[in-house]
């Protein structure tokens, strides 16, 4: 696990490289505290910080095939590189290292591009191939591993985070206009697309290839969850088999290991399957909350760690300490994701660095894939129907209103059911929204408060200039394709993985580990599981199933019942006293901040959400999104500066 960068250029690099490369290394410390290694010739630079996970001692990068024509510096785990070396060995390759990387130059003599193929793990690398005088560029398929690119006249830079672009001087800090749009509206700015101008992702699941002979780019996606093959069987057993393998993969590790554990499902099911397959005693790391109880989950997780004979570490959060730390947070992001549940992350992390694990793993994944977010089960009911109204238009009325049935016969729900005309008044609403929006437009994010609350909004916070720079329903062209009514659950999946999950929960967790110098690992986003989740899914749609039921089902053979049958907390900070606090200390700076001197905001409309903080709902998910956009900008601007 590291940090990489360097850059490759049409023409013969001058003497301003080495420099240049320490100056982007020098910005990712943080990812590799154990040292760093560099690579430098005519027309290439690489350059790694490595944070020592696997072969300690002799893992160092650049890392070479046997006759070194092949370089390689790599961010990441190869969770099955002991059967990559087997086969390897067995084909006459020698090893120099223990390291798991190492197999990806091996692979690449035996396959080309195409090693990503037998590649199970996170890993974004770069590979110099000096006999053909290749770049390759590539991202695992999950996206848990970023690699940010700037291409200008002939030279492309690329690094780890984004932070070393700009403070290195490979381009200034300028925002991008229209992500602003989309930070507004997801909290976040879905890639291939960056906050800065000039400067994108690697798409996960891809590789970039750049021939110095003409200087010829060519990116290629190499896998995608939509192609997994249908899948017949038993379910249970199925996705069963998939996690104990990934269990035995995943802890593969020669230092510490920790589990950060709640009192959910997803974060238990992970820790059972650590504990079972881990040859070493893992640690476990919970948040809790100064003076909170309900959301409070440290009683049920000390008492599974108890269970599973694993230490157990608890670290209490206050609400000062949230806010004192607000910009500080923001500006490890990298990214600019609204998201308040991002201290406790961070927090875990350092608690684990503290305590001497630098390896973690969590249970990111688990609502993504298994139906666990009840907008996103919505959204997949209201796109079929939206499917029968494309092909009937009104003639499918019958079946929005049947949709609209109580869901029991109880008082309450019979009562609801009345009140709304029968559920004809619904009914309407739905079936004439869905027609009247673009006929290719999918039922996904237009149905999340927040984005609603965003959409509304704009026409009052966005500068006039700004207002009407933007296309019509620019935020809603991540799920407009006719692609997606092909399989509406699979895309509905693949949706929310590339949009929340990548861009807000893996990048999140990518960043505020890395920031501790915490490698992060996720069981639950391997894509051998996620292939056989969807491949099921194309078997039989399951939207409709109880919240997570399949993953539940799986988990009763893993977990004991009292377990599986306790009240569901979630992840849940006292987000009013947080939210409230970091109003109060820093509303005020989007007045005449960043963004309103950029011409992108409305600073009257602006002025009344600094008076006074915005009620529960998700117009206050939109406020915060502004605070942090600017508290990111300002952060960036002053490294921009400094680097100067």
């Amino acid at each position: 696990m590291c940090g990489i960068a360097g850059f490759v250029s049409r023409e013969p690099l001058g003497p301003e490289a080495p420099s240049l490369g320490a100056q982007l290394l020098r910005g990712m410390v943080h990812r590799g505290p154990d040292g760093e290694g560099r690579f430098a010739s005519d027309h290439i630079w690489l350059g790694m910080r490595r944070l020592s996970i696997i072969d300690l001692g002799g893992g160092w990068q650049p890392l070479y095939n046997e006759n070194r024509s092949i370089v390689l510096v790599a961010n990441g785990e190869i969770y099955n590189y002991v059967e990559l070396r087997e086969n390897l060995k067995s084909r006459g390759h020698r090893f120099q290292t223990g390291s798991d990387c190492e197999t990806i130059a091996h692979l690449y003599e035996e396959y080309g591009e195409n090693c990503v193929d037998h590649i199970r793990g996170m890993f974004a690398f770069a590979l110099w191939d000096n006999p053909r005088g290749r770049l390759i560029l590539a991202r695992d398929r999950m996206g848990e591993k970023p690699l940010y690119l700037h291409e200008k006249e002939g030279r492309l830079h690329f690094a780890s985070e984004l932070r070393p672009l700009i403070t290195s001087g490979v381009t200034p800090f300028a925002i991008d206009p229209p992500s602003v749009d989309l930070h507004l509206h997801f909290g976040y700015v879905p890639e291939p697309r960056t906050m800065v101008k000039d400067v994108t992702k690697l798409p996960a699941g891809c590789t970039m290839t750049i021939d110095i002979a003409g200087w010829r780019t060519v990116t290629k996606r190499y896998w995608s969850m939509n192609d997994a093959p249908a899948l017949a069987g038993d379910p249970v057993e199925l996705v069963h088999e998939q996690l104990q393998e990934i269990g035995k993969l995943i802890t593969r590790s020669d230092v510490p290991v920790g589990v950060a554990l709640s009192g959910g499902l997803d974060s238990s099911l992970v820790a059972a399957l650590a504990a079972r397959h881990s040859p070493q005693t893992l640690q476990t790391f919970t948040v809790g909350y100064e003076g909170s109880v309900d959301s409070d989950e440290r009683i049920d997780a000390q008492r599974f760690a108890s269970h599973l004979g694993m230490p157990w570490q608890e670290v209490v959060l206050s609400t000062s300490e949230v806010v004192d730390g607000f910009p500080s947070l923001v500006e490890r992001t990298d990214d600019p994701i609204a998201d308040i549940a991002g201290y406790g992350y961070y927090t875990v992390m350092r608690t684990a660095r503290e305590h001497g694990v630098p390896v973690m793993l969590q249970g990111q994944g688990g609502d993504e894939l298994f139906w666990g977010y009840p907008w996103v089960r919505e959204a997949a009911a209201r796109s079929h129907l939206k499917a029968l109204a494309r092909r009937h238009g009104w003639k499918a009325f019958p079946d929005y209103w049947l949709a609209e049935l109580p869901p029991t016969l109880s008082v309450r729900d019979v009562r609801r059911w009345l009140k709304k005309m029968c559920g004809i008044s619904p009914a309407v609403s739905k079936i004439r929204n869905d027609l009247d929006t673009p006929g290719d437009e999918l039922v996904f994010y237009n149905l999340n408060n927040e984005f609603v609350a965003a959409d509304a909004l704009t026409t009052r916070v966005y500068a006039k200039e700004y207002l009407d720079s933007l296309p019509s329903r620019h935020a809603n062209t991540c799920f407009n394709g006719a692609k997606y009514w092909d399989d509406i659950d699979v895309a509905l999946t693949s949706l929310i993985c590339d949009t929340y999950l990548l861009e807000n929960g893996l990048a999140q967790g990518d960043r505020l580990s890395m920031a501790s110098s915490v490698e992060l690992r996720l069981p639950l986003v391997d894509y051998r599981l996620v292939e056989t989740v969807v491949g099921l899914r194309k078997t039989r749609a399951d939207h409709a199933d109880p919240p997570k039921n399949l993953l539940r089902k799986v988990a009763t053979d893993i977990l004991p019942d009292w377990v599986m049958n306790r009240k569901k907390r979630g992840f849940s900070p006292p987000v009013d006293q947080w939210l409230t606090g970091i109003h109060q200390k820093y509303s005020t700076d989007l007045l005449d901040g960043f963004l309103v001197r950029e011409g992108l905001l409305h600073r009257e409309t602006l002025s009344q959400l600094a008076k006074s903080p915005p009620s529960r709902g998700p117009l206050r998910n939109v406020w915060f999104s502004l605070v942090v956009l600017e508290a990111w900008c300002r952060s960036m601007k002053k490294l921009s500066f400094s680097s100067v």
